[in-house]
């Protein structure tokens, strides 16, 4: 457990953006069934018990500070003051997370966006109580903690903290100054909030006629319905129209970036890091190394992006590919569509290999209300999961609507929840919230689950090269895009730290000259247009530095995981399963070694591009035929 690391968790949930139905606009949250409405009352039965809790909270904060200069008393007074510490953070996880799932039912309530803001102070306030605690264990000799470590049974499920904590020794600071990095809690929040809601709810969309005649708004979940139209003149129509709605306000989301990268420089100056990615990684105690080895590793693979994006042309029969055509159905008019019900048994089917209990908590998961499945008017866009309420279970953000990207994202998405579900089951809270570089493991590992049940099942070339192409799609999406968003904000923060201006007009020219050359546009792969350069607006991973290359490297893993389980290698299930229970008892790094890849090295990357290669030659035979 690390204080303020463990509510940043419960701050930024697992996020993964998926495709919104138009007609989703029309649909009220009232109109959903209650069963396929999360139930907030296991948090707490409305907003006034939620409010008497965060009261009774504030009050206790202060009581901290009773711990001060203790801690060296001896093994059991430490042990007494986190387990304190851990407990107020529970409580105070679990109030963040009521807030931010309210806020996110309908954006446009500006109630609920303030319980949120209202936890960004408390949050403050704790991380001010508290800031005494790890100057004053690192001001300890550490034989000393060891020893109390050794002494005390109750120390046990602080030890990875204990070494963490001692680990970066060098970027802690002193009492006073842990106070004042503290108070900043509130405003590193405020670019991202400002642009999150700007985005989702105050832009004004534009509404474009397709051919059919029918009108569409282009919010942001208009617009991922809208661009994956089987029309071309209707993608490129759509995509020049949202960008070039974004490119209006590129002066105001730029300044917003620069904010959130200045937010980052202090962070990372204050606590003496070379760098911001330093600094990111280091919380996790990932080697810098293994970011930029993606970064290079990508690169090096370009080849085989290409050539899945020379398929993709071959697919559609265009004589030019171009950016708009690259959200298209490969396959025109194949049948995949599945109820919630069909969705639910096919994933399950699907996972069955890994346990009658695994197989037995998703059903919970849909009976027992962990999940907000359909898209409504002011909803949050895209899908994640927030597993911080320890003490209740998971829960889950769909758009759901019936498509089978809309069902592998939510088996994505359960086994986000399945590893939360299993970590807090099995670990104490202190160990329980797993490291975020590992987190994209299980869900990306139920996809390739999925894909695998699917074809088993499937027969039909058409739909064959369907569910092929599907997966090609996620692996573009979460290997390839997310490695060149991860290129773009690696040069955006290197830009902030040598003291070059952040501006909108440079961050889209950035943008475009990274996104050209993963597409191959001056080799005539892909033209990417110039109204692409405006696409970094609405991602709001870009405000969470260096979180979106972990999409990439846990795709990685998990493809090397799941192929010895489907493989049926001995042990592989039991270890996997182990790993989904692991919590954050060890260093990410550690935790896939004991699961069995290293992602110190290159294999990961490489066993998953030859998987890409098999696929794309399967797909080649398909098309002969």
């Amino acid at each position: 457990m690390r204080s303020l690391s463990v509510l940043l968790f419960a701050l930024v949930p697992l996020v993964l953006m998926v495709i919104t139905p138009v007609v989703a606009q029309n649909r009220t949250r009232e109109s959903v069934p209650e069963a396929y409405r999360w139930n907030l009352a296991e948090l707490y039965p409305d907003d006034t018990a939620w409010a008497a809790e965060k009261e009774r909270l504030a009050a206790e904060i202060p009581q901290a500070t009773g711990f001060t200069g203790t801690l060296r008393d001896g093994a059991s007074q430490m042990t007494t003051a986190l387990d304190a510490q851990a407990a107020q953070v529970k409580r105070l996880q679990r109030l963040f997370v009521y807030a931010s799932l309210a806020a996110d039912q309908d954006t446009r309530v500006a109630k609920n966006q303030g319980l949120v803001q209202q936890m960004s102070q408390l949050a403050a306030q704790f991380g001010t109580a508290w800031a005494f605690l790890e100057p004053e264990i690192l001001a300890m000799d550490p034989a000393m903690v060891e020893r109390f470590v050794a002494q005390e049974p109750r120390l046990s499920p602080y030890r990875q903290y204990l070494r963490d904590v001692l680990r970066r020794k060098p970027h802690t600071r002193t009492e006073a100054e842990e106070q004042l990095i503290a108070l900043t809690g509130p405003m590193t929040s405020g670019a991202s909030g400002t642009a999150r809601v700007f985005v989702n709810a105050d832009l004004p969309y534009p509404t474009v006629k397709l051919a059919d005649g029918h009108e569409v708004r282009l919010d942001v979940s208009g617009f991922s319905a809208a661009r994956a139209s089987a029309n071309r003149d209707d993608r490129r129509k759509v995509m020049e129209a949202f960008f070039g709605t974004l490119s209006q306000f590129n002066r105001t989301l730029g300044a917003a970036m620069n904010t959130n990268v200045e937010q980052a420089v202090f962070q990372t100056k204050a606590r003496r890091y070379g760098s911001s990615l330093e600094r990111a990684l280091d919380e996790s105690s990932i080697p810098v190394a293994v970011y930029r080895e993606l970064v290079g590793g990508v690169n090096r693979h370009l080849p085989a992006f290409h050539r899945y994006l020379r398929l993709r042309k071959r697919m559609l029969g265009v004589d030019a590919l171009h950016y708009y055509d690259l959200y298209a159905p490969l396959v025109a008019n194949v049948p995949l569509e599945y109820t919630v019900e069909q969705a639910r048994t096919q994933i399950k089917d699907a996972v069955a290999i890994l346990g009658p209990d695994y197989v037995q908590a998703l059903d919970m998961a849909f009976d027992g209300r962990w999940i907000d499945l359909y898209p409504a008017t002011g909803k949050r866009s895209g899908a994640y999961m927030n597993g911080s309420a320890y003490d209740v279970h998971p829960y889950l953000l769909l758009n759901y609507n019936g498509k089978y990207t809309d069902m592998s994202t939510l088996a994505h998405e359960l086994g986000h929840a399945m590893h939360s579900w299993f970590s807090n089951k099995t670990q104490p809270f202190p160990t329980a919230s797993y490291p975020i570089f590992v987190a994209e493991v299980a869900s990306t590992f139920n996809e390739a689950l999925l894909v695998d049940r699917m074809l088993q099942q499937i027969t039909d070339p058409n739909v064959r090269l369907s569910v092929l192409g599907n997966y090609l799609e996620g692996l573009k999406g979460t290997v390839f895009r997310q490695t060149q968003f991860a290129e773009f904000e690696l040069r955006m923060h290197e830009m902030g730290e040598k003291g070059q201006p952040i501006t909108g007009e440079a961050l889209s020219r950035l943008y475009l000259e990274i996104t050209r050359r993963y597409y191959g546009h001056e080799a005539g792969v892909c033209t990417v247009d110039d109204y692409v350069a405006h696409e970094w607006e609405f991602i709001p991973h870009f405000y969470n530095p260096f979180y979106v290359y972990q999409y990439a490297t846990s795709f990685t893993a998990s493809s090397a995981l799941s192929e010895k389980v489907l493989a049926r290698e001995p042990g592989a299930v039991e270890r996997y399963r182990a790993f989904i229970a692991a919590g954050g008892s060890k260093y990410p790094i550690e935790l896939l070694k004991d699961a069995g890849v290293d992602m110190t090295s290159r294999e990961p990357l490489d066993l998953t591009i030859q998987k890409m290669n098999r696929v794309m030659d399967e797909m080649d035979k398909l098309l002969a035929r």
